[in-house]
């Protein structure tokens, strides 16, 4: 099942690569969030959107936008990412990947 546009988008909680909650709710009415998914930490192509996402981030903070990336790896895999490449914004750990299917953004 994937999103529609104009429809408010799924609620979640994750834990963040410090193992903390962050919910989707605790932004509502605070600022704009990109939510996106990504297949694997430390992957060419992931690691090029994220260090995008980071590279942009006072561009976006300025237009009150926050970010999360979401993937199913651990939060010791998104530690080792979020320290090496120096990443500024959440990585959420969806290791039953139950998120990620209300998004459209695994499986077929």
């Amino acid at each position: 099942m994937a999103i529609e546009e104009g429809k408010a988008a799924p609620a979640f909680t994750l834990p963040d690569q410090d193992g903390n909650p962050v919910s989707l709710a605790s932004f509502k009415g605070k600022c704009a969030v990109v939510v996106y998914f990504y297949p694997r930490d430390d992957t060419p192509g992931c690691t090029k959107e994220a260090c995008g996402f980071r590279d942009h981030s006072a561009a976006l903070k300025k237009l009150g936008v926050a970010v999360l990336g979401v993937s199913a790896d651990s939060g010791e895999s998104h530690r080792k990412f979020v320290a090496k490449y120096k990443l500024n914004f959440p990585l959420l750990s969806d290791g039953d990947r139950k998120v990620m299917e209300k998004y459209g953004a695994y499986g077929e």
